[in-house]
């Protein structure tokens, strides 16, 4: 659906926490993009736009909220992507993706939430693809370090002609980021209930293929656990001496990937398999922490994917961070990251991808989510031709890696000995 719109890009939720922070780097990047601000409160985004500075002083705002559908409707016609900060996105995502596909309108957000993905599949995949929207999920820390490392992998390796994809591991190396957003913290606490009070949820989770199109299709390469205790040599030879455990990211970032490479047709590869851990050094205590860590993140999820809908919400509510909350300022200049991925090629090749920026996650976040608007936006020779429920790689892998390097990030790939 190819029809001119007000607004290039129309950020929903502007008055929240992830929302501000993307509201300023789309505000601090220049770019000729024309943009609107939308949610609840007309006050409140009036209120954003005035922190923002002259550059976003003319940004129209939107009065839009789930609960009426009429209003993203009308949001939706007016713009050529919609970027969401307006999580849990199961309580309300689902009505917006819908409002986007039915107008042929892109979507980006940062949701990080299993369950939601997965009916935003089951109902929207294909009118997406009908209309021409490309309904892209999880543009943030969760999960476009991970998925475009490996595609760079992929990218990597193809030009060497060196094969396909086999074993491949993102290790998280280094990071700083003390605290977590109320969203956060609510998205998660929305997953592990709905999966301890609907058993069919609780398979769908526990399938390392949730995300599928096509369960069927997919390649079974045996157990795909999400946290497991491993040596670093294990991983490369570069890791001799370290110890990794658990990713709490593990189980979101493992399925987007694994949706990538079967919306691009599997040519990552058949015997492609993935996973995530985190390095916790090499100190006389890392066997004990690695172990501890992969124990405790595997104990957690399994009880709480169970029980978890016996919590009463009133004390759950009281001692989580509201939504809209965040890390402290002083935290969030302390943060950095450096995730690098691992893989070995069908034909024996190794392969070493990094992603890294000097900032906390959630400013991070931010970057990822405006350049995904932006790539949508204004990139769209170099947009891969799918529609549908797409992931970030395959939706714009080209595009992202481009982009993100001149916004602060640092990719590279490397062929290893």
């Amino acid at each position: 659906m190819t029809t001119e719109r007000e607004f290039d890009i129309v950020l929903y939720g502007a008055t929240g926490f992830s929302g501000k922070l993307t509201a300023e780097y789309l505000a601090r990047c220049g770019s000729p993009a024309r943009i609107a601000l939308a949610g609840r409160s007309s006050e409140r985004l009036q209120a954003v736009r005035q922190t923002l500075g002259p550059e976003a002083a003319d940004w129209p705002v939107i009065v839009a909220h789930a609960s009426q559908p009429s209003t993203l409707a009308a949001l939706t016609a007016r713009t050529r992507v919609v970027l969401t900060t307006v999580g849990p996105y199961a309580h309300y995502g689902l009505p917006l993706v819908g409002a986007c596909a039915a107008a042929g309108t892109d979507y980006a957000d940062l949701t990080g939430e299993l369950m939601f993905a997965r009916n935003a599949i089951d109902q929207y995949h294909k009118q997406a693809v009908d209309t021409g929207a490309r309904i892209v999920l999880s543009c943030g820390f969760d999960s476009i370090p991970s998925d475009l490392n490996v595609y760079q992998l992929y990218r990597k390796a193809r030009e060497d002609a060196a094969g396909e994809l086999c074993d491949t591991t993102m290790v998280l190396r280094s990071f700083s980021q003390f605290g977590a957003s109320g969203g956060t913290v609510a998205s998660l606490l929305g997953t592990m209930r709905t999966a301890s009070s609907d058993p069919e949820a609780r398979r769908l989770l526990d399938d390392p293929y949730t995300l599928t199109t096509d369960r069927a299709a997919e390649p079974e390469i045996g157990p795909q656990p999400d946290f497991t205790c491993r040596r670093g040599c294990d991983i490369a030879p570069e890791l001799a001496g370290f110890w990794a455990g658990g990713f709490i990211l593990a189980s979101h970032n493992t399925r987007i990937v694994r949706r990538s490479n079967a919306l691009q047709e599997w040519k990552y590869g058949r015997r492609f398999r993935y996973s995530e851990a985190m390095s916790l050094g090499k100190s006389f205590v890392a066997p004990a922490a690695a172990r501890t860590v992969t124990g405790a993140l595997a104990g957690a999820f399994r009880l709480a994917n169970r029980h978890s809908h016996r919590l009463p919400r009133r004390w759950v509510q009281r001692v989580l961070p509201k939504p809209g909350a965040g890390p402290s300022d002083a935290s969030q200049r302390r943060g950095h990251f450096r995730m690098e991925t691992y893989a070995t090629t069908t034909t024996g090749a190794r392969y070493l991808a990094t992603y890294a920026q000097h900032t906390d996650a959630y400013h991070a976040t931010s970057v990822m989510l405006g350049e995904s608007g932006l790539a949508l936006a204004l990139d769209r020779d170099r947009l891969s031709g799918l529609r549908g429920v797409l992931t970030p790689a395959a939706a714009m892998g080209d595009a992202l890696l481009a982009r993100l390097p001149a916004a602060g990030v640092s990719i590279k790939t490397t062929r290893l000995a």
